[in-house]
């Protein structure tokens, strides 16, 4: 765990994965709801961990601003400074601000709106049920690297409409972009040059789909702009959302307050959801915010250009707004895990990523109702990770399940709309069950 001092505390570093949780709590014991902090090569910034003051500064926009270019710090910041990815400013809607922001924020709600959350169930469940016929027949599989981080992204990939040829490509393009290796920053051009080309085909053959909504949308978009927001869209699809996925999972295959779950019923699979939200929440912190001026905060003397970073999990286990997590928090759903107010993720992102999440945890459940963990719960490894909180691996066994098969409408109970995809269906994506990769 990395340590408390008397001064700044370093944010980086060997120690993020063990007990996030503890340095919070020990940072708080210490210097209260705002703390001063060392991101990598000892850059200086606020770290807000107080509930109040997280909803503080994410409510008034207009004195914590997201322009990244207010910051004083920029003559300080090497070239190659791995933060760099978070906080240099693009023209996107992420650094959008004002007016321009509410256009383009309200673009996207527009068009996310429009997605029937029905038809987005029936493909979460087809898109599950094909990546669990990839393994089910071995008795064994990586949650993570088989299951939970490539839904997100397959069903994005529809509600995108991007042609079926183009998406193993995707898939492994957007797997290297996440990466630290030499490759990332490749990757994650292709994927912008996948993006660009989806535009400009939509542009000419409109589709029921997300861009082409976008490009008709009367905020005017230029293609340039729905690229690079839909590029937003995507990464803020995929990564937290299969987190959401992955740490419900382990909370499920851990705790046995969610046996029931694991022998198919389903009551407590939103009481999972929702704790892992408040409690294991996939971003964890979120940088981040500047201010426009001289202000306080937490006791803190704020100076214009300095830079916050929201603690998103800190703040959902403050002391002084939530004692303790128990079963009357099950609806409870004021977390700041969506962060809050005008740059939170725009209605009804939220939504769409409970269904996704929700369908990946019961479809599994249902297809794999032995499911358990193949290692020690205390073996399972957690990224060393500031911002995403994620493990490295989920390794499960269970009974073998021969496919193809035809699974009976009463399998799977009320809550798959016309007894879910009939397993060993072909899928509208090509996967090859002895790679498992897409």
């Amino acid at each position: 765990m990395l340590p408390v001092t008397d001064g700044p505390v370093p944010m980086y570093g060997e120690g993020l994965s063990g007990d996030p949780a503890r340095l919070y709590r020990e940072m708080r014991q210490r210097y209260g709801t705002v703390a001063p902090i060392l991101l990598d090569g000892d850059v200086p910034a606020w770290f807000v961990l107080g509930y109040r003051e997280v909803h503080q500064v994410t409510s008034n926009s207009e004195l914590f601003a997201r322009d990244s270019r207010r910051w004083h710090a920029w003559p300080q910041i090497p070239e190659d400074w791995p933060l760099l990815p978070f906080v240099g400013h693009q023209p996107s809607v992420m650094f959008a601000e004002g007016p321009e922001h509410r256009r383009r924020a309200g673009a996207i709600s527009d068009s996310l709106m429009a997605v029937d959350q029905f038809e987005l169930r029936q493909t979460c469940e087809r898109v599950a049920d094909t990546l669990i016929d990839a393994f089910a027949g071995t008795g064994e599989a990586d949650l993570v690297a088989d299951y939970t981080t490539r839904i997100p992204l397959l069903v994005v990939a529809e509600l995108f409409g991007f042609p079926d040829s183009e998406v193993p490509g995707l898939v492994r393009d957007i797997a290297e972009s996440l990466d630290v290796g030499p490759g990332a920053i490749e990757a994650h051009q292709r994927v912008a040059d996948r993006m660009a080309r989806l535009v400009r085909a939509k542009r000419s053959r409109p589709g029921p789909d997300v861009p082409s909504r976008l490009l008709a949308h009367h905020s005017g978009l230029t293609e340039e702009q729905v690229v690079i927001d839909l590029l937003v869209v995507m990464a803020a699809a995929q990564q937290p959302t299969a987190n959401w996925i992955g740490n419900t999972l382990r909370l499920m295959l851990t705790d046995d307050r969610f046996a029931l779950s694991l022998s198919g019923g389903r009551r407590s699979v939103g009481q999972a959801l929702n704790e892992v939200l408040w409690q294991d929440t996939p971003t964890q912190n979120f940088i981040g915010r500047w201010a426009v001026r001289d202000t306080q905060l937490g006791g803190r003397r704020i100076r214009a250009g300095d830079l916050l970073v929201l603690g998103l999990a800190a703040a959902n286990t403050d002391p002084m707004v939530r004692p303790g997590f128990d079963s009357e928090a099950e609806g409870n759903q004021a977390h700041m895990s969506f962060s809050h107010g005008e740059h939170s993720c725009p209605y009804p992102a939220p939504e769409i990523a409970e269904v996704i999440a929700r369908a990946a945890v019961e479809v599994l459940l249902d297809r794999l109702p032995d499911v358990m963990l193949a290692v020690p719960a205390e073996e399972l490894v957690w990224h060393p990770s500031l911002w995403m909180r994620g493990l490295t691996g989920l390794p499960v066994e269970f009974t073998p399940v021969q496919t193809p098969v035809e699974v009976p409408a009463a399998a799977f109970g009320t809550g798959r709309p016309g007894g879910g995809y009939p397993v060993g269906q072909p899928a509208s994506y090509p996967v090859d069950p002895a790679t498992r990769q897409a």
